[in-house]
């Protein structure tokens, strides 16, 4: 069973992420946080844009060598070191979580932080799904 969505009329409208998710399901899938590292451990990419679409392509890695798949998302929360950029760059960022993850939204939410554990990293990801 996939994930429900809910978001009720009475809060703001959620644009890129679901007020509530209800799962149920046979597995729990912890995620742990990813950043834009390549297969060398190194960090890639300068931008936030470009960090972001690396640090979701490892989290979605990690989520289907468990089995899963971007539907099966519960919850994410973004690490970001600089929130106005995040801020600025959200089109953007939505265009690439779509392209990779599709419109199915999990409960979402963005963090501002100090630094990360890369000091290079501008943005970090981890996760939680329920795999049917």
């Amino acid at each position: 069973m996939s994930p429900e969505r809910i978001n009720p009329r009475e809060l703001s409208p959620a644009t890129g992420f679901s007020h509530a998710v209800v799962a149920t399901g046979s597995r729990l899938v912890f995620l742990a946080g990813q950043t834009a590292l390549d297969g060398a451990g190194k960090v890639v990419g300068e931008s936030l844009p470009e960090q972001f679409e690396r640090a979701l392509t490892n989290l979605l890695a990690a989520l289907a060598a468990a089995g899963g798949a971007p539907a099966d998302l519960a919850r994410v929360t973004v690490y970001a070191v600089d929130v106005a950029d995040y801020r600025a760059s959200a089109a953007e960022l939505g265009r690439i979580w779509r392209r990779l993850a599709g419109r199915e939204y999990p409960a979402m939410a963005v963090v501002g932080v100090v630094r990360l554990w890369d000091e290079a990293a501008l943005v970090e990801m981890d996760g939680l799904a329920v795999l049917p």
